[in-house]
């Protein structure tokens, strides 16, 4: 299994669009087999779930997403887990272990001044 972790210095960030770089774990036989972290190209054309498919990803750790990204995400069969906080170490250990569930976003779209409107090609992801 691999995961990817929305990152912003060595903690989970908050908003998994805006993330400086993404953490990708790759989990075999319930242990940490290899780490590496690649930087964030970025959200407005929706490619992150079509780049994380191909890499093989199966999870994704973030504080927040838009409900239209994690419906992209599932589309390719990648599980969304929002509401996630504290160190990407702490995050993936505790994911291992069967203690994390998906939990309310921790970004606002559409409130606070964080409204997102860009679209992706063609019929777009809406919010993300």
């Amino acid at each position: 299994m691999k995961i990817a972790v929305s990152t912003d210095g060595g903690n989970v960030a908050a908003h998994f669009g805006h993330c400086p770089v993404f953490t990708i774990v790759e989990v075999e036989e319930g242990r940490i087999k290899d780490q590496a972290e690649v930087q964030n190209s970025g959200h407005q054309s929706c490619s992150l779930p079509n780049y994380f498919g191909e890499m093989g990803v199966t999870h994704v750790l973030t504080g927040g997403m838009g409900e239209k990204a994690k419906e992209v995400f599932g589309r390719r069969r990648i599980t969304v887990i929002t509401g996630v906080k504290g160190s990407v170490a702490d995050a993936v250990t505790d994911f291992i272990a069967g203690k994390l569930a998906d939990g309310p976003s921790l970004c606002n779209h559409g409130t606070g001044g964080h409204a997102h409107r860009h679209r992706c090609g063609g019929g777009g992801c809406g919010g993300h």
